[in-house]
């Protein structure tokens, strides 16, 4: 199963040293959940990329990606969610972005429920208002936007793969959206 992204700056490794990396070292991640506000600043979108891995199952996800040697956290959100939904985002990072959680991948099922068969990742995880216009990144086959209790509905927790269902749970019990 392959959920990265092509990118034309790979940045410090070569793909056979990011291998070797990957095969020994956490990598450290930040994954970006996309939202839309109403006036009062309570979501009422979340943008959920849609894709398909090599094997053509399709499946939902979010803008993620390696923090680069060198790179801010703050730096490495703007690149991932300008890569994965355009220039024309505009997202809305605070001052001080701080994760609403920290997710933890294992290359196996583990107790976290969250799995990338590829390593094990250190993920930090964000929600991010966006007020531009978003297009999807060239692997994903679309955009989409879904209010909170759709994103909650069994039907589209059952489309995300590795366990990412559970963040989207989590960020929007962070915001106090139970989907009651």
């Amino acid at each position: 199963m392959s959920v990265r992204t092509p990118d034309p700056n790979p940045g410090w490794l070569s793909e056979d040293d990011l291998y070797e990396a990957r095969r020994r070292l956490p990598m450290v991640y930040v994954e970006a959940i996309p939202v839309r506000l109403d006036a009062l600043g309570y979501i009422t979108e979340i943008g959920l990329l849609y894709t398909a891995d090599d094997d053509g199952r399709f499946y939902r996800t979010v803008v993620s990606g390696r923090v680069l040697y060198r790179e801010t956290i703050r730096a490495a959100l703007i690149r991932h969610i300008e890569k994965d939904l355009g220039s024309l985002a505009l997202p809305q990072l605070p001052v001080s972005p701080v994760p609403f959680t920290v997710a933890e991948y294992f290359p196996y099922p583990s107790e976290t429920g969250l799995v990338d068969d590829r390593q094990h990742v250190v993920s930090l995880a964000y929600i991010v208002p966006v007020n531009g216009e978003c297009s999807p990144r060239q692997d994903a086959l679309e955009l989409s936007w879904l209010t909170p209790e759709q994103a909650l509905a069994p039907e589209a927790q059952a489309e995300f793969i590795g366990g990412r269902e559970q963040l989207i749970r989590q960020a929007l019990a962070h915001v106090g959206h139970t989907g009651s």
